[in-house]
């Protein structure tokens, strides 16, 4: 009688744990790397590892991302990508084990890992249908991959016939499918880096010159103490948290900028349109609300936009909204008061950052800039649209998720030299960081050594309160093990607080110390 054809079958004793479960992968990582090639052939968030990692970061609780921010810092994303990797490695590996008794149900394993896949990436705002074909289509490629991969070996003709191909065939079938995934994967890495860089259209804007320029920051804005934060921080050091896994690449030639929701005259305005406007060039401080005490996800830039309350002007805002969505080119929102935006300062639909178009990781061709406000509140980069609405018609993204609606910045003093843990020398030992409050400004900062007596500290000049301040104070160190501590009050006479609070929900608060030897 000669052996069926059919995907199942009796257990094939032949090929080793090991060599199956490498078949299981290397089937799984071909339709991987199609997925990848055909997702940046068209839209890169869709490959499946994105769209996957995307829609776990939205189901993600609180309590767990600032964990991974915490720990892993800018490094997160990566981390959260090669978590999945490995995840699928070892998913993948289990199907190749499990195709050795059971080959039909190994493939609709397979099978259904691409619908996981495909049903992430049409979740994400403004999918549609499409989004799901990498994936469909790699999982399609994974499944044939993995059926030619686990046929059963040919020792010897036997008389009742064969019961699969030849040890050649199948050494020319893995060789196939892993020419095939590198081909595809390395295809796809091309084209994807190619089509996310935007440098080519950062170099043709010509930014016009500002109709309301900053004024030139006096040399005492730095304090000149090595090693503490600059005043301007470079966008290349400028720190980021935002929750894409792949910087989106932004194609300003077809670009708008749309203001609806609550408004008497809805419009859009094109990247061309938003330079012609009357543009504002201001020094403003961002932080964010994942920062904890001490923490590095704060910076200072000079930025030129276009005011929001221009833009909102233009448009006649209903006077019942009492917040302003902005929305994100990947579907993200962030929620600001309208009154943040409306009440003269310098809220910014910003084009440039240190006299530089947007770099892509920093929201090109245009974000959000609102000093006095966390991030998560008002720094929506890569924007789309600016809708005046209501909190209670309409929750932004972190809103939904159980973080403040109002998120003015914590007056906040670091210590940035010397470095937690260090060890100095003996005799005058300059302490120095920043410090912030912004909108609300700086009128001084204090250093504790030990439990003993506060002193004040020599500030450094600022443009507005917008901004954050340099700080020095001189200590004569003496040997041994020392605590120092800061605490910054803020322009309305109010001082830092000592008790802790964590990020989650309106910022962090407390004084940040550090511990450092003295030898």
């Amino acid at each position: 009688m000669k052996h069926s054809a059919r995907l199942d079958g009796p257990p094939v004793p032949s090929r080793s744990a090991p060599a199956s479960a490498a078949l299981g992968v290397l089937a799984m990582g071909s339709g991987v790397a199609v997925a990848h090639l055909l997702a940046a052939l068209t839209i890169p968030s869709r490959s499946p590892l994105v769209a996957v990692g995307a829609a776990f970061i939205d189901l993600t609780p609180t309590w767990l991302k600032e964990y991974a921010v915490a720990t892993f810092g800018t490094a997160d994303k990566q981390v959260l990508l090669g978590t999945i990797a490995t995840i699928l490695g070892l998913v993948s590996a289990g199907v190749g084990l499990l195709a050795r008794a059971h080959r039909r149900t190994a493939v609709g394993l397979v099978g259904a890992v691409g619908l996981v896949a495909a049903a992430a990436a049409v979740s994400r705002p403004g999918a549609s249908g499409a989004d799901a074909v990498p994936a469909l289509l790699g999982a399609a490629g994974a499944a044939g991959a993995l059926a030619l991969l686990t046929r059963r070996v040919r020792h010897a003709a036997g008389p009742g016939g064969t019961a699969g191909p030849g040890r050649r065939s199948v050494v020319l079938g893995v060789l196939g499918v892993a020419g095939l995934a590198l081909v595809a994967g390395s295809l796809g890495e091309v084209v994807g880096r190619r089509r996310a860089d935007v440098s080519a259209a950062r170099a043709a804007v010509r930014l016009p010159a500002p109709d309301d320029p900053a004024a030139a920051l006096p040399a005492s804005v730095e304090v000149g103490v090595p090693g503490v934060t600059p005043f301007r921080v470079a966008a290349r050091d400028f720190y980021r948290v935002d929750t894409a896994l792949t910087v989106p690449a932004v194609d300003v030639t077809g670009w708008t900028l749309s203001v609806g929701g609550m408004v008497d005259r809805p419009y859009a305005v094109s990247f061309a349109d938003l330079l012609a406007m009357p543009l504002v060039e201001r020094d403003l401080t961002l932080t964010c609300v994942s920062n904890e005490v001490g923490g590095p996800y704060v910076g200072n830039a000079r930025w030129l936009g276009v005011r929001v309350k221009d833009l909102l002007a233009h448009a006649g805002v209903d006077p019942r909204a009492d917040q302003l969505l902005s929305r994100s080119v990947d579907g993200w929102t962030a929620s600001t008061p309208i009154a943040a935006v409306t009440d003269g300062r310098d809220a910014l639909v910003a084009v440039a950052m240190n006299g530089e178009p947007l770099a892509a990781e920093h929201g090109f061709p245009a974000r959000m800039v609102v000093p006095g406000l966390y991030g998560f509140v008002s720094a929506t980069k890569w924007l789309v649209s600016l809708e005046p609405s209501t909190y209670s018609r309409e929750q932004a993204y972190w809103t939904r998720r159980g973080w403040a609606t109002d998120a003015p910045v914590r007056t906040m003093a670091r210590i940035d030299v010397p470095h937690a843990l260090s060890t100095v020398a003996a005799g005058r030992v300059a302490v120095a960081g920043v410090c912030w409050a912004q909108h609300r400004g700086i009128d001084g900062v204090e250093l504790q050594v030990d439990d003993g007596p506060w002193r004040a500290a020599r500030l450094g000049s600022v443009p507005s309160d917008d901004t954050w301040r340099q700080w020095v104070v001189t200590w004569d160190a003496t040997p041994g093990r020392h605590t120092l501590r800061a605490r910054a009050t803020d322009g309305t006479g109010r001082t830092q607080p000592e008790a802790r609070l964590t990020p989650f929900p309106s910022g962090a608060q407390g004084w940040h110390e550090v511990v450092v030897t003295v030898a």
